[in-house]
């Protein structure tokens, strides 16, 4: 008998700092987003779009990044896998560690639940540390907690570096359709 999977929130941050295709990383992350909505990946929400310093080269082009909010209906390891295809249709090439890159997509948070298997880490393990992720995601979840320590968002965004949040800047609100 198939296991029936219930609707959950599902948290995915989007990065890019380099083009693809002829698309500037920005136009990128919000055709990503909208690929990804469908029946069994419901987009509800998406923040606005920031800027960050690439890392740990720094004269690397900076990021453009946003978290979306979606209700998923897939298991968390299908969610993973769909998310590295829509990183390869997008042009992801994963030469080397941190290298700048064309989509990232991370699962940051999927229904509260955690899991510490090979393919499958949740909450995403730098989910609390990551100015890049921790502001837009506060955005368009302030009541958010992590779902380990239950810390809630707005404390860990007063407890990272200020250097990170002053890098950390917004770049523009967006307008998506939402069905």
């Amino acid at each position: 008998m198939k296991q029936q999977i219930q609707f959950r929130k599902a948290y995915i941050s989007f990065g890019a700092n380099l083009a693809f295709a002829g698309q500037a990383p920005e136009q990128t992350i919000l055709a990503a987003m909208q690929a990804l909505d469908d029946a069994d990946l419901q987009l509800i929400n998406c923040s606005s779009l920031w800027a960050s310093p690439a890392w740990p080269d720094a004269n690397d082009p900076s990021f453009v990044n946003a978290v979306a909010l979606f209700m998923c209906h897939l298991t968390p390891l299908r969610l993973m896998n769909r998310l590295g295809r829509m990183e390869n249709r997008y042009g992801r090439v994963r030469n080397k560690p941190n290298a700048p890159r064309t989509l990232d997509l991370d699962l940051i948070s999927y229904g509260g639940l955690v899991s510490n298997t090979r393919r499958v880490k949740l909450p995403h393990p730098g989910a609390g540390s990551r100015a890049f992720v921790l502001l837009p995601l506060h955005e368009i979840a302030p009541d958010w907690k992590h779902p380990i320590t239950a810390e809630p968002i707005g404390q860990m965004i007063a407890d990272l570096p200020v250097q990170d949040k002053s890098e950390t800047k917004l770049l523009k609100t967006v307008q998506i359709d939402i069905a």
